[in-house]
């Protein structure tokens, strides 16, 4: 999960720096936004092989959700 969470926040480049774990919750990071997201779909896809809906997206709460839908 830590090689997940490390993509994540490169992904996601927070202008701020966050400590962030598998139970952070999304809604907690200062920077979440619809341009994070896109970063996340598009590392999904880079990284990962794997595309990803927004509605699926959407259905994460935290950075441990998304690592087990896009790292599976």
């Amino acid at each position: 999960m830590q090689a997940f969470i490390d993509k994540f926040l490169e992904a996601v480049d927070f202008e701020t720096s966050v400590e962030v774990t598998e139970t952070t919750p999304l809604a907690d990071l200062p920077e979440w936004d619809s341009l994070a997201a896109l970063g996340v779909i598009v590392m999904a896809d880079m990284e990962y092989g794997k595309t990803i809906a927004g509605e699926d997206l959407k259905k994460c709460t935290t950075v441990g959700d998304l690592g087990r839908l896009i790292a599976g």
